[in-house]
């Protein structure tokens, strides 16, 4: 059997470099769905980043042109409904409690529990031409545990138009709704994201982890306050046959 860490079978990648470590999703194959795999994964590389003292700042990005498309769906039927939750409810709180800041950087699509990643991240930086939307809606689902972060971040009337109709809006529109820090020319993205890094690694390590930890605080006890409550209306939903009929039809549609 491969290590899990062997570089042909790992679905997301570490690096360090200028006191910065960059962790990328790399799952071309589903679109950097959130599988199993790939949320175990993320989160060891987290607890790497944040448990190495030569560490100051994490980068979160992916390759390909796609940066997250949301939950696994081809997992659904043989992952228990609560332990998928749960575990993306794990993945924002990991990303929201680390005592380093993390920039998140999206280029292509960031769908559904995608932009819980987006959302519990310290800063976003996009390009202008990236996409977002919540499409739980068309599927008969609601974005249960990702509002533990989203909807701290969107504006209340950004909120109900991307999660109620399903509304794709870009990078560029994201900064007004308030996810994305700032949206950049796809060709400038690196350029920015190097600038970015630079300033925050002139920051010492308890200062940047206490700063962290004051701006990070409400939005940590909204999480643990709401996630039960999420996480049992989550598993609801996907539970429910309207859900499971829209999800077959769409993974139908998907290999068609």
């Amino acid at each position: 059997m491969a290590d899990a860490a062997d570089p042909v079978t790992e679905l997301v990648h570490y690096d360090v470099a200028d006191r910065v470590a960059t962790i990328t999703l790399d799952s071309p194959h589903n679109r950097n769905a959130l599988s199993r795999q790939l949320v175990t994964e993320l989160l060891d590389r987290l607890a790497r980043a944040d448990g190495d003292p030569e560490v100051l700042a994490v980068v979160l990005r992916s390759s390909g042109r796609v940066f997250c498309s949301g939950a696994d769906l081809s997992e659904a039927s043989t992952t228990p409904m609560e332990e998928g939750a749960r575990a993306m409810v794990e993945m924002q709180r990991t990303i929201v409690a680390l005592g380093k800041p993390v920039v998140t950087v999206v280029v292509g699509a960031a769908r559904a529990g995608g932009i819980g990643i987006v959302a519990a991240s310290d800063l976003v930086l996009a390009a202008e031409d990236a996409t977002f939307a919540l499409t739980e809606v068309k599927l008969g689902l609601a974005p249960a545990v990702i509002s533990l972060t989203v909807m701290a971040r969107l504006t209340p009337r950004a909120a109900a138009l991307t999660a109620l109709g399903g509304e794709v809006f870009t990078g560029a529109e994201a900064v007004g709704m308030g996810l994305v820090t700032k949206a950049v020319p796809a060709d400038q993205l690196d350029a920015a994201v190097a600038e970015l890094c630079g300033q925050l690694t002139t920051g010492a390590a308890q200062g940047l982890r206490e700063t962290k930890a004051l701006l990070s605080e409400p939005l940590l006890e909204r999480i643990d306050a709401g996630a039960d409550a999420m996480v049992t209306l989550s598993a609801r939903l996907f539970g429910s046959d309207e859900a499971r009929e829209a999800m077959v039809a769409f993974l139908s549609r998907k290999k068609g």
